[in-house]
């Protein structure tokens, strides 16, 4: 699904990330790696292997597009560090010739020094063309800029004739601020209530919907 934001040509991608093909960068938000690890430490039975499907589906969405950049708009691991960590350095290592960069999320609490030995570049803030890249969404308006950001978790409820309802991840996209879904498994919805002339696309059966 290829969509025009702020005069930019944005692709969105069923692995819930955006390429932005002018800039050679792939965006997305709210990976939670090590969330998996976390849930079961605490005695949840999620499946070991729920967490490398979230590896997987970045490694798909970096072969697909083939940036020079990933730019993670926040909570790019879920807490403290844990053996995830080091599967996701092998991955930035596999990619030698990619910049991976992350916009702080309340999430990302590791030392600096856990970032800077896996070669990320840290952000408070980014802005990039007409852009503002954050992890919480800033207040508006915001001046000269259009903002993404994630940590919301967006979701939108779909309601069928026999009055069923299901609630799936969106990309949404405001008059001045857009919000990208969570990428990594396991991190909840937020349904979210568009206006008429917003712009949602829905992620349903590894397909992109505009709805």
């Amino acid at each position: 699904m290829v969509v025009n934001v702020s005069g930019e040509v944005l692709r969105l991608l069923p692995q819930k990330a955006v390429y932005w093909q002018k800039e050679s960068m792939l965006l997305l938000a709210d990976l939670h790696l090590g969330k998996v690890n976390h849930f079961r430490k605490s005695g949840i039975p999620v499946p070991r292997r729920a967490g490398d499907k979230n590896i997987e589906l970045l490694m798909d969405a970096i072969q697909a597009t083939k940036p020079t950049r990933v730019i993670c708009l926040g909570d790019l691991f879920h807490s403290h560090y844990n053996p995830d960590w080091e599967v996701f350095g092998e991955v930035v290592k596999h990619f030698h010739n990619i910049s991976f960069e992350l916009v702080m999320g309340n999430h990302d609490i590791m030392s600096d020094l856990q970032y800077s030995r896996k070669g990320i570049t840290v952000y408070t803030e980014l802005q990039l063309g007409p852009f503002l890249l954050t992890h919480h969404p800033v207040d508006l308006p915001v001046e000269n800029y259009y903002n993404l950001a994630g940590h919301l978790h967006p979701g939108v409820s779909l309601r069928g004739k026999g009055k069923q309802s299901l609630t799936l991840p969106c990309f949404y996209f405001g008059k001045q601020q857009g919000l990208l879904p969570a990428f990594g498994m396991f991190t909840g919805l937020a349904r979210i209530s568009p206006k008429p002339e917003d712009q949602v696309y829905i992620i349903a059966e590894e397909k992109v919907l505009e709805v």
